[in-house]
């Protein structure tokens, strides 16, 4: 049964919860700036030493490859047999899957450990599911609706949530397809936005683990919570750099009543 999506903030503003976030440097501290804004705790630990064991503390694990490093990796794999072992929910963004060898063989290779939630954009969900090529470095080169194939594929293969991000998000999981209008197109101006919303999923994620909401519902909140952000910070931003800050601001400032009225969903 759906959940009122719109109210998972509240959950999430009332547990803090502590998101490990293996991703990409150009990003690490937007995203760090993301989490903290919307009501939750960054934690960047990466190492192979210690990612199993702070996968077992977490609330939730964001797993990145943007600019992956043999020691991070290693990291990754460990963090994410540590959040298994502990039942910790954990996200995984394959940026730029499908384009590069290496990167395309670790993110197909952990499908198969299960993740909570896969979140990426069209050209990365498809060929992630071995149904495309990828796009342009870390553009999407694909409509949202041409990958619900390979997003239906991925969510019965994982048992997870797969969100297709775009001009409208496609939330998928098994027994479920949500289509949802937020954001705005000033979002793709400003690097890390994609990935910070990686971390935002696993920390929704975290947030209603054990509440009994559906999976589903926490990714789609997530999803809407940045979305109409953006679109605030659209309102008040006159360039990249001010909607920059302007979304910060709208992160840290947005209410359930907000996130109602300024998102639009159509569920199949």
């Amino acid at each position: 049964m759906a959940y009122p999506y719109h109210l998972i903030i509240d959950t999430l503003r009332q547990h803090t919860p502590l998101v490990q976030c293996l991703t990409n440097s150009v990003v690490m501290q937007f995203t760090a700036n993301t989490l903290l804004a919307a009501g939750a705790s960054p934690a960047m630990c990466d190492t192979p030493a210690e990612s199993y064991d702070f996968a077992q503390v977490a609330s939730g694990v964001l797993i990145n490859a943007g600019t992956p490093s043999a020691e991070q990796y290693r990291g990754m794999a460990e963090a994410i047999r540590g959040a298994n072992a502990a039942g910790t929910p954990w996200v995984l963004d394959p940026v730029a899957v499908g384009g590069l060898k290496q990167r395309t063989e670790f993110a197909r290779g952990v499908v198969d450990k299960r993740p909570t939630a896969i979140r990426g954009n069209a050209s990365e969900v498809a060929a992630l599911a071995g149904l495309g090529a990828g796009g342009r470095g870390v553009d999407a080169t694909d409509s949202v609706e041409s990958a619900l194939t390979a997003a239906r594929l991925l969510a019965t293969r994982t048992g997870g949530v797969v969100a297709v991000s775009g001009p409208v998000d496609l939330i998928v999981s098994a027994d479920r397809v949500t289509r949802l209008s937020s954001g705005d197109p000033m979002l793709q101006l400003v690097i890390g936005t994609g990935c910070s919303l990686g971390a935002l999923t696993a920390a929704y994620l975290g947030a209603v683990r054990d509440t009994g909401i559906p999976l589903h519902d926490a990714v789609l909140a997530a999803h809407a919570h940045l979305g109409v952000a953006g679109q605030l910070a659209a309102t008040r931003a006159t360039a990249p750099g001010s909607f920059a800050v302007a979304l910060l601001d709208a992160l840290h400032e947005l209410n359930s009543g907000q996130i109602r009225d300024l998102s639009s969903i159509e569920e199949n």
